[in-house]
């Protein structure tokens, strides 16, 4: 077997993607009398400075030898938008079965989806193995595309999407596609085919709105039924398609973490308790500040969360929840949270048993007194609360998850679930 990683072949301005240049290097494969065993689309540390929209690399393991693989991802590599100088692709080839590459690899594959990686240790890993590469630009995509290599031997939970992409000549243009048909499918193959829209605006979180070659992406745990979803779809012509199996929806991107140990430019699973109560600010992100292990941590739902923000506004001071998200400049940003604990009860200002009226201060440290009937009270009493929250989870909705973050329909939560509508 033979094992080619690939990554940054993309541009955020020019388009491109590099699940279409590992489509391509798949049919370059067949073309030679080679077999794809799988394609792997593997999303990275999503708090990279330099990723595009969702920070994929991709893997093809083939049975096609490693030097025939070596030319064809040469000739991959040179569809690249390297006049984007932010743009630097990579390719990484390895004579060896997916689930057989040295732990090393395996290792290197997991830190690169939980924290930054420096292109010289991709460089050097890749040379003491006696992996194959090769580079347009500073080569910063062997890091990705070394990380592709090794991410088989290195997960164990995996999801797929079935992608459609465009003719050529209409890359750049408007996407023509039937909203209605892809709402109609979605419904009918939720939840093995999730966040296909937006299930509380209806709007195709499928489609993307960047220049890139992809018309539509269907993501779930049944390949078989994201195909069925894609062919159920009214829309423009298609060029090609092709089914990965991916790392998507599967949180594997957080690290669990006390408050005091979390670092910027990587993602936690962190437990605490609310100490400030939330707080909107200009452009409707809401904050709030968690407590826990001797420091305080921010944590932020922006406002493209749209109605999970006001699941953060129910927060009260004295709850304690976990929290899920990347940490950049101090803040988590939020992708889900737990409520552990919840408080269901306030101090108020006890009321006269005999008249009903709410009872006045009798002064500094002396209680509560109806001045109506001199009753008295020692100090004030516990009132229930109304919480616009339950026990358990809570998530961004689909249209401003990460590819990374797994939804809650997948399951597996360690609480009750609210997933998003």
């Amino acid at each position: 077997m033979t094992v080619v990683g690939l990554d940054d072949t993309d541009s955020r301005e020019r388009g491109m993607c590099t699940t279409y240049a590992a489509a391509t290097l798949a049919e370059a494969i067949r073309d030679a009398g080679g077999t794809v065993e799988r394609l792997l689309l593997v999303r990275l540390n999503p708090a990279v400075e330099h990723k595009t929209r969702g920070n994929a690399a991709l893997a093809v393991h083939t049975d096609l030898d490693a030097d025939t693989v070596r030319g064809l991802a040469e000739d991959v590599l040179d569809m690249a938008e390297t006049d984007d100088p932010r743009t630097n692709p990579g390719a990484v080839v390895a004579d060896c079965d997916p689930e057989d590459v040295p732990p090393q690899v395996a290792t290197f594959a997991r830190e690169t989806i939980q924290s930054i990686q420096d292109p010289m240790a991709a460089t050097t890993l890749a040379d003491v193995v006696g992996f194959a590469r090769c580079q347009r630009g500073n080569g910063r995509g062997l890091v990705g595309a070394l990380a592709a290599v090794g991410a088989w031997a290195a997960l164990s939970d995996w999801t797929y999407e079935h992608i459609a992409y465009r003719e050529q000549d209409r890359w750049g243009t408007e996407r023509a596609v039937d909203g209605e048909s892809v709402r109609a499918v979605a419904a009918e193959y939720y939840p093995d085919v999730w966040d296909t829209v937006d299930r509380a605006s209806g709007y195709p979180v499928c489609v993307p709105r960047t220049p890139c070659p992809i018309l539509y992406g269907i993501r779930g745990d049944d390949p078989d039924a994201c195909r069925a979803v894609a062919d159920a779809i009214d829309s423009e012509p298609i060029a090609r398609r092709a089914t990965f199996v991916t790392n998507q929806g599967t949180d594997v991107h957080l690290q669990d973490a006390t408050l005091d140990a979390v670092t910027a430019d990587s993602a936690y699973r962190v437990t605490g308790d609310v100490v400030e109560a939330p707080e909107t600010r200009e452009g409707g992100h809401v904050f709030v500040t968690l407590e826990g292990d001797d420091t305080t941590l921010d944590c932020a739902a922006f406002e493209p969360t749209k109605g999970f923000r006001d699941r953060v506004r129910s927060l009260r001071v004295g709850d304690r929840i976990t929290a899920c998200g990347e940490v950049t400049d101090g803040t988590l940003k939020l992708e889900k949270f737990a409520a552990r604990e919840l408080v269901r009860t306030e101090p108020v200002t006890p009321d006269c048993p005999d008249c009903g009226r709410s009872m006045k201060s009798a002064g500094r440290n002396q209680g509560y007194r109806c001045r109506d009937c001199g009753t008295s009270a020692d100090g004030k009493t516990e009132q229930s609360i109304e919480r616009g929250l339950e026990r358990g989870w809570y998530e961004v909705p689909p249209v401003a998850r990460r590819h990374i973050a797994k939804p809650l329909v997948r399951g597996g939560f360690d609480a009750p679930t609210h997933p998003s509508r």
